[in-house]
């Protein structure tokens, strides 16, 4: 199964930090005449996703400089288009407050059904039915061979890159810059959420809903189910196999190269970069 593509430096918060994250966001409620007495965590990456209560608001807590506000903006947008998204707080204005240190959006809490997995099928519709709503919303986002020319910079840059052995290297180089160009070639590219892996669907009481949209970008839809689990694809409609399986390389190669980023801070992220390199080999050679 292929993994989800990280951010090149995802990290938890710092304990310290994330106490004055939570801090932050409680003060931010107040001032806005929301009842909220305490926090509860939901989600802790590069920033700290928190429901608040008993307001029953999602704060979602970043260092300044996130652009936090292009992510409101876009679900703003996407919710307006009839697109199955988590939107933003209604009780407020869609904008990023600062407090603290920090850039703070406000999100609409949708309790999670617990009774059942999230079938494969509904998985696939609600990409179908986002990607239909993608087509018709005013967004601009860039090319998903950005990805690509990242990946790329970071493997020509032996500086960044120290531990990543000659042969490695060149075999990455190659499948980035290869299946990159072909797959920027093939017709049907379109807006694209760019990392709709499980943890950025939401089962809820409300319906199948689609968050986190800092990772947009235009592609094929194959390149969205890429990031899915593989099941996913079986029931979306039309997709192409030949080309999802050349997407499939090509995310796994993106998020491999990360791995090997001297600064990358992912746990085990030296362990993983040497088993992601040898999927993208098997990948690979299966493809052939």
């Amino acid at each position: 199964m292929v993994r989800p593509a990280r951010r090149p430096y995802a990290r938890s918060m710092h304990p310290d930090e994330a106490v004055r994250a939570r801090t932050a966001a409680l003060e931010l409620a107040h001032s806005l005449g929301l009842p909220a007495q305490e926090t509860v965590d939901l989600h802790d990456s590069n920033r700290l996703t928190l429901r608040l209560l008993p307001a029953d608001t999602v704060a979602r807590v970043a260092p300044a400089g996130f652009s936090s506000q292009l992510e409101l903006d876009r679900a703003r947008i996407l919710a307006a288009a009839g697109a199955p998204v988590g939107a933003p707080e209604p009780r407020t204005a869609p904008q990023v407050h600062e407090r603290g240190g920090f850039e703070i959006g406000l999100w609409t809490f949708h309790a999670p059904r617990t009774d059942r997995e999230l079938p494969p099928q509904e998985y696939a519709r609600a990409l179908a039915h986002l990607h239909a709503a993608m087509r018709s919303a005013d967004l601009q986002v860039p090319s998903f061979t950005t990805r690509v020319d990242s990946a790329l910079a970071l493997v020509e840059d032996s500086a960044r890159t120290p531990r990543l052995p000659g042969p490695d290297r060149s075999f990455l180089r190659e499948v980035l810059g290869g299946f990159g160009a072909e797959i920027a070639r093939r017709p049907g590219q379109q807006v694209l959420h760019g990392e709709p892996h499980p943890g950025n669907l939401l089962n809820t009481e409300d319906g199948v809903l689609v968050i986190d949209f800092e990772t947009m970008c235009s592609g094929p839809v194959e390149f969205d189910l890429a990031h899915a689990p593989p099941q996913v694809a079986q029931h979306y409609p039309g997709a192409d196999a030949a080309l999802l399986t050349d997407c499939r390389i090509l995310s796994q190669a993106i998020a491999t190269t990360w791995r090997w980023d001297r600064e990358d801070s992912l746990p085990d992220g030296a362990a993983l970069g040497r088993l992601w390199l040898q999927e993208v080999r098997d990948l690979v050679a299966v493809r052939a």
